[in-house]
């Protein structure tokens, strides 16, 4: 692991790398086949102003990203967008980047269920560490908005036929009240 690499909560002074972090969702969305929902520069930026958003950095260059946004009056909290430049991957990043976007979600959303949907393995595997389970659709969020953004993603149709009960995409979530002692 690349012990250079710095995972930071991105701020204003990040704004500048959000070109390349979109053309690294592009370029993960191609290379994997699958889907991933676009976002704008605009909704990035914003999410770094928010403080709700993870970056890791070597030295100046971009090596990988997540954020967060909560839903349903806060009681849900996603994390997504992460994705890994290629020259980082396949080193352990991705499970530091979505390690401190969980403590993000459970330091800013201390009592919301968090969760994902993801079709990749390695994420699967990343949230099962962190405590999630797969759940159906229906244990999710109900929030318009946060489906609404599964429209950029190839595999809407599917969403969208099923009336968002079900898709490609694993639906995993952590559910905080399960895990308090």
């Amino acid at each position: 692991m690349n012990s250079r690499i710095k995972i930071l909560i991105a701020d204003d002074s990040h704004i500048k790398y959000v070109p390349t972090i979109l053309k690294a969702i592009k370029d993960a969305a191609k290379v994997r086949g699958t889907g991933i929902a676009k976002r704008t520069a605009e909704y990035l930026e914003l999410k770094m102003r928010e403080r709700k958003a993870i970056i890791a950095l070597d030295e100046d260059d971009f090596a990988g990203f997540c954020y967060i946004e909560s839903w349903g009056n806060k009681q849900y909290v996603a994390n997504s967008g992460l994705v890994v430049a290629e020259p980082y991957r396949r080193q352990g990043l991705a499970r530091r980047i979505k390690e401190e976007s969980f403590k993000l979600s459970r330091m800013r959303f201390p009592d919301a269920k968090l969760f994902g949907l993801t079709s990749g393995a390695a994420v699967m595997k990343i949230n099962t560490d962190l405590g999630y389970i797969p759940v159906s659709y229906a244990e999710l969020t109900d929030d318009d908005a946060f489906w609404r953004g599964c429209q950029g993603c190839v595999n809407y149709d599917i969403l969208e036929r099923t009336n968002r009960k079900y898709c490609i995409c694993t639906a995993m979530l952590y559910d905080p009240a399960l895990h308090r002692h």
